[in-house]
């Protein structure tokens, strides 16, 4: 079921004469080049909030459906579907919770979006380190007692906002934190923009909203089907007024939403709720191959992190090699297998390379990743 995408596809198709925005008028003004190269489909279903595709900040239709059923199964009470992708719940996050002058707990390798989030608000940050990995060259996660620490030291502290996972996939000790959080009354919230696929087996991380956050943001792109810039936040019943999560976000969203955007985001949704498990069985599988495989490469190190101070749990599907004892700084190596060996990676530090592996990756993919490092 999934009403959003049904309902634009059947506008899509709907012959009538357009006299709204955008301007290319389902697809009839755009340039050739483009609807040569992509076809014309796609533009016919770039449409506006038309009565029948709802309103996304006031949603009643098969925006608010989409979205029910989106809370369903990512276990949450109530779902937003975003535009702007997580940056702009996070903002909006930090601006339904924390005002300013106001308090609020963050890591130092938080993304930069709570940073504008502080800036919008005008709340202070209490910015705490997490654990740091000398030989790796990583930071973990926050630890429970350091946020005990900060509470401490700042008892009135309104909102804490956690990173899980890292963009390695290290997760911290969240059922901890949710449970200092909650005996003082203050709310959680987690950048879960990496883990938005947790939920769908159960050899992943178990998700922050399972773990006790109050609201969680999301980058459903990132790791599942949607298209980029298309992400979810999460909200249980709690400490934080969905409310003003929802007013905050008419603040930092578009008010022109794209439907090809939503409608991913919806027919992401199917495709989890049908196929989640099965698709990420053979996602597992094959990053257990890769790193079976690239363990046997001399002077390649894997990153494989068992449970220590700043881990709780490690995403099996993100892969980060160290390169350094290849002669390389990650830059080098980055360069070397995008330009020459036909390997993209996510993300080069100076010691270390971060492949992001789901189930849109083939074998084929995998192989190329091994003989391009073997290489």
């Amino acid at each position: 079921m999934t009403p959003l995408f049904a309902k634009l596809l059947e506008l899509a198709k709907k012959k009538h004469a357009p006299f709204y925005a955008p301007g290319h008028k389902l697809g009839r003004g755009i340039f050739t080049g483009l609807t040569d190269a992509w076809g014309i489909d796609v533009f016919r279903a770039d449409l506006p909030e038309l009565p029948d595709l709802d309103n996304l900040f006031a949603p009643e239709g098969v925006i608010k459906q989409a979205q029910n059923l989106a809370a369903q199964t990512f276990g949450a009470d109530k779902t937003w579907f975003l535009v702007n992708g997580s940056t702009c719940g996070i903002m909006a996050a930090i601006l339904a919770t924390v005002g300013d002058g106001e308090k609020i707990l963050l890591p130092r390798n938080i993304h930069q979006s709570a940073i504008a989030g502080l800036i919008h608000s005008g709340a202070m940050p209490v910015f705490v380190n997490p654990p740091y990995d000398l030989q790796w060259d990583l930071s973990y996660g926050l630890t429970p007692g350091s946020v005990e620490q900060a509470l401490a030291i700042h008892p009135d502290i309104k909102a804490i906002l956690i990173l899980s996972p890292t963009y390695q996939g290290v997760c911290p000790d969240l059922g901890k934190i949710a449970a200092i959080a909650h005996n003082k009354n203050i709310p959680l919230i987690v950048d879960e923009a990496h883990g938005s696929h947790f939920k769908f087996h159960p050899d992943l991380p178990p998700t922050a909203l399972e773990l006790g956050a109050d609201l969680v943001i999301q980058s459903t792109h990132k790791t599942l089907g949607a298209m980029t810039q298309a992400s979810m936040m999460h909200w249980r019943e709690s400490l934080i007024d969905p409310q003003k999560i929802s007013r905050a976000l008419q603040l930092v969203e578009s008010t022109s939403p794209s439907y090809l955007l939503l409608a991913s985001l919806d027919i992401t949704r199917e495709q989890m709720t049908t196929e989640g498990e099965k698709l990420w069985s053979k996602t597992l599988a094959l990053a257990n191959t890769a790193r079976q495989e690239l363990a046997q490469i001399t002077r390649l190190n894997i990153f494989n992190p068992a449970p220590q101070t700043g881990i709780r749990y490690f995403d099996p599907t993100r892969l980060t090699v160290d390169i350094t004892e290849l002669g390389f700084t990650g830059y080098e190596a980055d360069e070397i297998l995008h330009e020459e060996l036909g390997v993209t990676a996510e993300l080069p530090l100076e010691k270390t390379l971060t492949f992001i592996l789901t189930f849109g990756n083939t074998e084929k993919d995998i192989r190329a990743l091994i003989n391009g490092l073997k290489n």
